[in-house]
């Protein structure tokens, strides 16, 4: 019994230590913000590995996302014969739920996977192959030229791919109500225009900043945290990603019970 009370504050300690560094690294973060101009090439390089190069894969996702929420919305109306009543809804329903959940989470999901594994990667190689040390030699901040540039591309793109994932996703749930169930455009985006709401792209804007933000936190500080070689540098890339997509679902229950 002693042993397993010593183990969760064991668990307890290391889990606060480590949310203390990362709000460390956050502080470090903001204060060389205003050397944006002056990195502006490594913010631009790090803004087309999150934003450009994660296209595809999040457009591929976003068309799927939108289909499977439609055929799911209307198999339930299907199921108790309201899909003739339910028609003119059906639309709106739709993208509520592609703007302020589906696509948040899972572009979020996707990025953490793609590039939160790979910013660990990245500096966990640069640390264990002493390249960080060399920085440091140099009087380079690791957190001015590491952690900066990548934090703020992922702030930055983050909510730019939600967009292109919310548009696709519209397309994609249209024709998929369009195939199997008749709608028609004028149907189908009319119910959009009418029960859209503002505060739809508000909450996804904002849930896509923050995703991004703490994806990129995370995957910097596992980078930095990593030790023992190649091993190391293999397990810090999958510490990653659990801890984001961790964070990632925690943060939308927040934003769920918040908003």
């Amino acid at each position: 019994m002693l042993t397993f009370i010593a183990r969760i504050g064991r668990s307890t300690i290391h889990f606060f230590g480590e949310f203390g560094q990362i709000i460390i690294l956050l502080r470090n973060v903001v204060r060389y913000l205003p050397r944006i101009i002056k990195d502006r090439s490594l913010v631009l390089e790090q803004m087309m590995i999150v934003g450009s190069d994660s296209l595809p894969l999040v457009i591929l996702i976003g068309a799927f996302t939108g289909a499977i929420a439609a055929l799911q919305a209307t198999n339930l109306f299907a199921k108790f014969n309201l899909v003739g009543i339910a028609r003119p809804f059906i639309g709106g329903s739709i993208a509520t739920v592609v703007f302020t959940e589906l696509t948040p989470v899972l572009t979020a999901l996707v990025i953490a996977g793609r590039v939160g594994g790979a910013i660990a990667a990245q500096i966990g190689t640069m640390k264990v192959s002493e390249q960080i040390d060399a920085l440091e030699m140099m009087a380079i901040d690791r957190n001015r030229y590491l952690a900066m540039p990548r934090v703020l591309a992922a702030l930055t793109m983050m909510p730019v791919l939600a967009v292109f994932s919310n548009s696709v996703a519209l397309v994609g749930a249209f024709f998929l109500t369009t195939l199997k169930f008749g709608f028609t455009a004028e149907i189908f985006f009319d119910s959009v225009q009418r029960f859209f709401q503002i505060h739809e792209i508000f909450i996804c804007m904002t849930k896509s900043l923050v995703f991004g933000g703490v994806t990129a936190l995370i995957g910097c500080h596992v980078g930095f945290a990593t030790e023992g070689g190649a091993e190391g540098v293999g397990n810090s890339t999958v510490r990653a990603f659990t801890l984001s997509a961790a964070s990632i679902l925690i943060f939308d229950a927040l934003f769920g019970y918040l908003l």
